[in-house]
């Protein structure tokens, strides 16, 4: 009976060429939108570490000046990044699995034979968790060791990029570059790797689409050669500072720290370990707003940076309203269509034709719609993202917001589906109601 239904649903659709390409038409632009939309939107909504999202926990303590909130608009929120003290005097604790802190440098990569000319690198300075705590692939060698940090050891990662370019992607591990005047030796090399937001580090990106750091570095780094932070440095409008030395006593916000803790016995840890040093703090002078600390898991994080701004929900939904228009006009041409073929249904219906089997025949016909209609809607998704990279150039933020992303793809062509199914269903149970005796008497 399958290849019965389906052999009276081409040559229905073919009888109507005209209506049939309108309603596949209508279907594709509507999946089409819902595709490039959807595809925006879970990009820019999707947290790039889910499995790790409820152990993972950005540290910030509210150490700003007493007369004014760090961000006004904000004002219950603590600012996004630890002074130096803060973020170092923390980091020695033992409670967190894994522990972070790091800074964005400037740097120069020098010293590599056949290299013309210095390469310009955006560098991170950070601490060996980094690696592990973020789950980092690496194609060659690896992090660095623990004591590297206390050191610190003259060692550094290469990403992928920076390794093609100045070792022609040849495993470079225990060769040597020069970062900013220091031979450094290669550790390790990562393999591609692009978190999409930049969760772990929106400060100075609050869109999450700034490239991951070409070299990373330990962090004792930053300090040993006085390095000032290439990220955003906040300070009190009190604090003044000359030397470097008094820079890193300073008020000035400029380390981020995250934590690794594994269960909520050792999240309740070191919150209580946060609000002991805070009590501290406070008695000796520092720390003049109420107790505000807090520990951030990734999801949270991205939300409160607003990584998905009002204007992709909106975009979202007009999508939405969209699809739904096309597949009302659908539904309207496919009611019309069926009840123009009325007469033959109503002459099988006399012969024999049962109402089950009248409306099995015009699903498959509505099933074929929606199947042409999903596809030409795919292909015409992806032409319109590649019209959007082509329109914008090659650059990083388009280039990450418009891949096609197959699980977005995914979604808006399984809704799509369904959608049409659904929609399908009115015109085709009215067309197994219809009298025969109506037509035949006609006749």
């Amino acid at each position: 009976m399958f290849g019965y239904y389906l052999r009276l649903s081409l040559k229905s659709l073919r009888r109507t060429p005209g209506l049939t390409a309108l309603m596949v038409c209508a279907i594709a632009l509507g999946i089409a939108a819902c595709i490039m939309t959807l595809t925006v939107y879970h990009t820019m909504s999707g947290n790039p570490i889910w499995w790790k999202n409820n152990v993972l926990y950005a540290v910030t303590m509210d150490s700003w000046e007493a007369s004014r909130p760090y961000d006004p608009q904000r004002p219950t929120l603590p600012p996004w990044q630890l002074t130096y003290k803060d973020a170092t005097y923390l980091a020695q604790s033992a409670i967190p699995k894994r522990s972070v802190v790091m800074t964005e440098l400037r740097g120069m990569l020098t010293g590599v034979a056949g290299q013309s000319l210095p390469l310009q690198v955006s560098t991170r300075a950070t601490t060996r968790d980094f690696f592990a705590m973020f789950d980092v692939p690496f194609e060659y060698g690896g992090g660095w060791r623990a004591d590297a940090d206390r050191g610190p050891e003259p060692v550094i990662v290469l990403s992928k990029k920076v390794n093609d370019t100045l070792f022609g992607g040849v495993d470079s591990v225990g060769r040597t570059v020069a970062w900013n005047g220091h031979r450094f030796r290669v550790a390790g090399v990562l393999a591609p790797w692009e978190p999409l937001p930049r969760f772990y580090d929106l400060i100075d990106n609050p869109s999450g689409f700034a490239p991951p750091e070409d070299v990373y570095v330990p962090f004792a780094w930053a300090t040993t050669l006085r390095e000032m932070p290439a990220g955003n440095t906040d300070c009190p409008s009190a604090t003044s500072y000359k030397t470097y030395q008094q820079f890193l006593g300073s008020e000035c916000v400029w380390t981020e720290m995250w934590v690794e803790l594994p269960n909520a016995a050792s999240c309740d840890r070191f919150k209580a370990f946060m609000d002991a040093y805070w009590a501290a703090q406070h008695r000796a002078g520092r720390f003049p707003r109420p107790l505000n600390n807090h520990l951030t898991n990734v999801g949270q994080w991205l939300q409160d940076f607003g990584v998905v701004s009002s204007d992709s929900r909106i975009l979202l939904r007009v999508a939405f309203a969209f699809l739904a228009v096309c597949l009302i006009n659908t539904v309207g041409i496919l009611l019309t269509k069926f009840l123009r073929g009325a007469p033959v249904t109503g002459l099988r219906r006399a012969l024999g034709a049962r109402r089950s089997q009248i409306f099995l025949q015009h699903i498959m016909e509505v099933s074929l719609v929606s199947l042409a209609g999903a596809i030409l809607g795919l292909a015409l998704g992806a032409l319109g993202l590649l019209a959007v990279r082509a329109l914008y150039g090659q650059s990083d933020f388009y280039g990450a917001l418009t891949h096609f992303d197959p699980l977005g793809v995914g979604w808006a062509l399984a809704l799509a589906a369904l959608s049409t199914f659904a929609a399908g269903l009115y015109p085709a149970l009215s067309a197994g109601r219809l009298p025969p005796a109506v037509y035949l008497k006609s006749r």
